[in-house]
C-alpha cells in the first residue's frame, strides 16, 4: 500500500495525489454515511429530507442529536430511538475512520522521512 522504509520517499506531486485520493475516499464514507442516516430519520422519524439531513449530520459530527424525541407520537419513539442510537455508535467508528484515512498519508509520510537512510 505505502512504501517500505528501504524505499525511497515519495515525490510531492505523487505525494499530493495519493493524500487527495484518502481524503476523497473519506468524504464518499462521509456522504454515504449521512445519505444513510438521512434515509434512516426519514423512514422512522417521518421528518422531511431537510429535517433529516440536519438530524443526521448532528448526530455524524458528534454535535448530538438535534431531534426532539418526545415530539413525536409514542408509537413512532421507539423505532426512532433505536435507529438514533444506532447510527450514533456507527457515526463514531465512521468518524474514526475517516480521519485515519486522511492522517495515514501524512502520518506515513512523517515517519518515513524521519527513517530515511542520510548519506553525506
Amino acid at each position: 500500500m505505502f512504501e517500505h522504509r528501504t524505499r525511497p520517499l515519495l515525490p510531492r506531486r505523487q505525494f499530493v495525489a495519493r493524500a487527495l485520493r484518502y481524503a476523497a475516499f473519506s468524504g464518499l464514507l462521509i456522504l454515504i454515511s449521512l445519505l444513510i442516516g438521512m434515509i434512516g430519520y426519514h423512514t422512522c422519524a417521518g421528518i422531511g429530507w431537510v429535517s433529516a439531513f440536519y438530524n443526521a449530520s448532528m448526530i455524524l459530527t458528534g454535535m448530538g442529536p438535534a431531534l426532539d424525541i418526545d415530539t413525536l407520537p409514542p408509537e413512532q419513539q421507539p423505532g426512532v430511538q433505536i435507529f438514533a442510537g444506532l447510527y450514533a455508535l456507527y457515526s463514531g467508528v465512521v468518524f474514526l475512520a475517516a480521519t485515519g484515512l486522511v492522517l495515514s498519508p501524512l502520518l506515513h509520510r512523517f515517519f518515513h522521512k524521519m527513517h530515511l537512510d542520510i548519506k553525506d
